[in-house]
């Protein structure tokens, strides 16, 4: 047999849907519909291939005004799910109805084109996903600023999560919402019956907030409830939120729970507590729950304790307000981490990290207090410390900015700290002058060599010097 003169046509049917489904669906239609194949158009047209299209990574204004005209007129009632860049996104909505769109993706939003056109696309909405935006360059959406029949997806006030949940999506069975300010709010908002068809939600925000009850009358809705994801922040409570609140707040109000993956951190207003909550308290309170739980309990520079629950394995990107104490396990998705203390961070402590925190992108350190075994002028450490050189190999963002200058040093310095990805420096301009020896200091220059953006808090001369010291920097 001749295998050259073998072609993609010459192969059977079976074999080309095997091929075909390893390339996105897009890509597939856009090459092979309508190009005066008849078997090439019935196969494509198949639901494996026009149930789900993903435009995320398309910005080819040919690519999209080819499926507009061409494509989508001849596959519109097929389509189960978009995901959509905003860029193009008002483009291939407009283009035609999509009787059976169940499932929306929206990378970023923009706020002109919700006020517009939303409404029309969610009469058969089931799955809503939200994607959290940058938000310079993609402002995430206010419901203030729409009409009561309509509604966004990216939210940029909690109260806005109120407002969407307001009996309008009864259908919805899936929704998945980033809040970027938790701010709290004093206007009364209607809260409807509950949310029959509602089977997962997920609620996620790092930034702080208060009215922790307001979150839990809206839990108290979603009675059918399977999956349940928490990423909360609470300030200025009461009490702790440990287990014992969990169980009451939350599980026994929701009967047909059957996954429940959550971090809450909550620190009290209350400056005669201060120290006198263990993490054996917390961890007591997690017994009951009936899945893998831990807590911690940390001390801040701020002389507040702030108690963090978690259910494990720990499964979010960001973790923040952990001290020495923090538990000895793997974080394996975690990439954003804050650490802070009223106690020192030793050499060992960061051992630590490095090895709990493998996938570790950013990290920002909160701690006044000097390493005491190290002598930043002689570079020399305490006998009984560790010299090993600790390894970040996907450290990208390092901000020092509220830490002792020893901190800066620790990461800077070659002989104590591998960086190889390190190209964000957040940093107080004293410090940087002191750890550098006004830039002049050769072990550190390699590290500051490869920095490309640099934040600093506090007046520094660009100097000739600073200038060769950071030979890659765009200074903002």
């Amino acid at each position: 047999m001749n295998r050259s003169n073998v072609y993609l046509l010459d192969l059977p049917d079976e074999i080309l849907l095997m091929i075909l489904k390893n390339l996105n669906n897009v890509d597939v239609l856009y090459s092979l519909l309508d190009i005066n194949n008849g078997r090439l158009d019935t196969l494509v047209q198949e639901n494996t291939f026009t149930n789900i299209l993903k435009f995320d990574s398309i910005d080819d204004i040919s690519f999209i005004n080819r499926f507009c005209i061409d494509i989508l007129p001849r596959i519109y009632d097929h389509i189960k799910s978009f995901t959509l860049h905003p860029f193009f996104m008002e483009r291939i909505l407009l283009a035609n109805k999509y009787p059976n769109l169940t499932q929306l993706r929206i990378i970023h939003f923009q706020q002109d084109f919700v006020s517009k056109h939303f409404t029309n696309f969610f009469k058969n909405l089931k799955n809503l996903n939200v994607l959290e935006p940058s938000l310079q360059s993609y402002p995430p959406l206010s419901l203030r600023q729409l009409s009561s029949t309509t509604f966004s997806l990216q939210f940029l006030h909690i109260y806005d999560c109120f407002l969407l949940l307001d009996g309008r999506l009864k259908q919805l069975t899936k929704l998945s919402v980033t809040v970027h300010f938790m701010d709290d709010f004093s206007t009364t908002i209607h809260e409807p019956d509950i949310l029959p068809n509602l089977k997962f939600f997920s609620l996620q925000s790092s930034y702080e907030f208060q009215q922790y009850n307001r979150i839990i009358l809206l839990l108290r809705r979603m009675l059918f409830v399977e999956k349940l994801t928490l990423y909360l922040c609470l300030k200025n409570q009461n009490k702790y939120i440990d287990g014992a609140s969990i169980q009451h707040d939350i599980l026994d109000n929701m009967p047909q729970l059957q996954s429940f993956t959550f971090y809450i951190v909550s620190s009290v207003d209350m400056p005669d507590l201060f120290g006198k909550i263990s993490r054996e308290d917390i961890e007591k309170t997690l017994t009951n729950l009936r899945q893998p739980t831990t807590s911690m309990i940390t001390h801040t520079v701020f002389g507040t304790d702030v108690c963090s629950i978690f259910s494990l394995p720990f499964e979010f990107k960001c973790l923040s307000d952990i001290d020495n104490g923090f538990p000895n396990m793997i974080f394996n998705n975690v990439t954003s981490l804050l650490v802070q203390d009223v106690i020192a961070f030793k050499h060992e402590f960061f051992i630590r990290i490095a090895r709990s925190f493998p996938l570790l992108k950013s990290l920002s350190i909160i701690n006044f207090k000097p390493q005491s075994s190290y002598n930043i002028d002689t570079g020399t450490r305490d006998k009984n410390e560790s010299n090993s050189i600790i390894e970040y190999p996907y450290l990208t963002a390092l901000d020092t900015r509220y830490a002792h200058k020893h901190y800066l040093e620790q990461f800077l310095n070659g002989t104590k700290a591998f960086v190889p990805c390190l190209i964000e420096l957040s940093v107080e301009s004293r410090q940087l002058k002191t750890v550098t020896m006004d830039f002049r200091r050769l072990d550190i220059q390699r590290t500051c060599a490869k920095i490309k953006r640099l934040f600093l808090s506090g007046s520094l001369e660009h100097s000739d010097e600073f200038s060769i010291y950071f030979s890659s920097l765009n200074v903002e």
